[in-house]
């Protein structure tokens, strides 16, 4: 699936909220759309990875990972983690048939 699939609300708390904080975690969230089925499985894959960031006994290494080398605030990269996890957590709160979607 795209990005352009996801929900308007998923795509807005999601994909928008990381690209205030780096392009380069956008495209991590992007990528990750191409292997999800729908709206949920998105969401569902998408708390999956932000678990295993913020459980990563480095953060610095997999921030090197994601962001290619730049330099980070980890302490900002965790916040925006755990602001992903309660936007994913609300998003859940409508069922699938009741989000909307580009026409």
């Amino acid at each position: 699936m795209d990005t352009d699939n996801l929900s308007i609300l998923t795509y807005r708390d999601i994909i928008t909220e990381a690209e205030r904080f780096n392009h380069n975690l956008t495209l991590q969230f992007g990528i990750l759309a191409s292997e999800c089925k729908n709206d949920d499985d998105y969401l569902n894959k998408s708390e999956a990875i932000i678990k295993q960031w913020l459980s990563e006994n480095n953060t610095g290494i997999v921030a090197a990972d994601i962001f290619y080398g730049e330099d980070i605030n980890l302490d900002a990269f965790r916040t925006i983690l755990k602001k992903l996890l309660s936007n994913i957590a609300k998003i859940r709160k409508t069922p699938m048939k009741e989000r909307t979607y580009e026409a």
